[in-house]
């Protein structure tokens, strides 16, 4: 059956939480309510009017999108203008548009990290560190024969990650005590009589993204009427984030083979490069979109490329001057491979949740450059 469109907000949070989106970004959901229910959605790069009637015609009730519809602040809402006409149409049909821009850019598992698995990159680092995920400690009491319900449910919130170990968790058994109150329904004693229950102490890692929905299943999962569980910041530091990707490739190879290795990679017939081309590429970075301020960050992390799209005359410049060569695969090429991502992750939250909701992915828009 249908679930209510916060519970798919969750999902996508989850992927690509909203604390990693730029401070100028417009990320979260700009069209509909929160509370509306949804069956049917659609995963596409831009909602263009195109985009919008395919969804009206094909019943769709919530796009996610992300380039957001609405960046700059509206002062007006024209219908005889393109993007007044579109949120118009929306909100006629009842489509909820979410949009996941700079956060998903940055995130595990998305458009930068997509590109980089592309073109066979390992050993992958953010390109430039913005931050580091705060991390927290949540502790959580549990009687005894139901560790591992709460455990299962935690760990599959987010909960318990070390690195590459996942199910981090560290239990201690002792003694709870309380007395059921008037009004009451104890799972373990009696009103008025103080209890003493064989517990355990149940600890675990997780990020401060991850938190809500850690404790929402914890929550769920424990069988108390009350539950005490403590959540505290940590001063580790979490895993670092930001923008681009910059990784190696199993065998350094010449520029040429590399840009077939794009180009057949992005489904591309031509792509642009400035600065050196008769060199051996080892180490490259990537940047989804627009990345050419990165230059010089990528030529400081060692790459001998930078994959990126919207490359200016004077950006060409600056790179042949330093001795990085650029290459310049287009906006439109270099994020769209993170669409089918965002589907396979909502399509995964869906048969773990019992979601009764179609996902689709935009398979009609173009690259809005034409090659002639």
């Amino acid at each position: 059956m249908p679930v209510k469109c916060r519970t798919i907000i969750a999902a996508l949070e989850r992927l690509a939480p909203r604390e990693l989106a730029a401070g100028w970004d417009n990320v979260g959901l700009l069209v509909g309510s929160p509370e509306q229910e949804v069956a049917s959605l659609l995963v596409a790069l831009d909602v263009t009017p195109e985009v919008a009637e395919r969804a009206a015609a094909a019943g769709v009730d919530l796009i996610v999108a992300h380039h957001p519809l609405i960046f700059k602040s509206l002062k007006a809402i024209r219908t005889d203008m393109p993007q007044g006409r579109t949120l118009a149409a929306l909100l006629a049909a009842g489509i909820a548009v979410y949009a996941a821009h700079t956060n998903l850019d940055a995130a595990d598992g998305g458009v930068n990290d997509i590109l980089a698995a592309r073109l066979g990159l390992t050993d992958l680092q953010p390109l430039a560190v913005e931050g580091r995920e705060r991390l927290l400690k949540l502790a959580v009491f549990v009687p005894e024969g139901h560790v591992e319900a709460v455990r299962t449910a935690i760990t599959a919130a987010g909960a318990g990650h070390i690195g590459n170990y996942s199910h981090c968790t560290f239990q201690t058994p002792g003694t709870g005590t309380f007395l059921p109150l008037a009004g009451t329904k104890p799972f373990i004693g009696k009103q008025g009589k103080l209890e003493y229950a064989a517990e355990y102490r149940l600890e675990t890692i997780m990020p401060e993204g991850a938190a809500a929905a850690v404790v929402d299943a914890m929550l769920r999962a424990h069988p108390y009427e009350e539950v005490a569980y403590d959540v505290y910041v940590l001063n580790n530091p979490g895993r670092a984030f930001g923008l681009g990707r910059v990784g190696r490739l199993a065998t350094p190879e010449p520029l040429d083979a590399f840009i077939r290795r794009l180009k057949a990679a992005l489904g591309l017939v031509q792509v642009r490069t400035a600065g050196p081309a008769d060199r051996r590429v080892g180490t490259v970075a990537v940047c989804g979109g627009s990345g050419a301020d990165l230059l010089a960050t990528a030529s400081a992390a060692g790459a001998d490329v930078l994959v990126t799209g919207d490359v200016k005359y004077h950006e060409a410049l600056e790179a042949a001057a330093i001795g990085l060569t650029v290459v310049d695969a287009g906006h439109f090429a270099t994020e769209r491979p993170a669409l089918e991502a965002v589907a396979a992750h909502l399509a995964a939250c869906a048969a773990e949740g019992g979601w009764g909701v179609t996902i689709a992915t935009d398979d009609i828009s173009r690259d809005i450059f034409q090659i002639w």
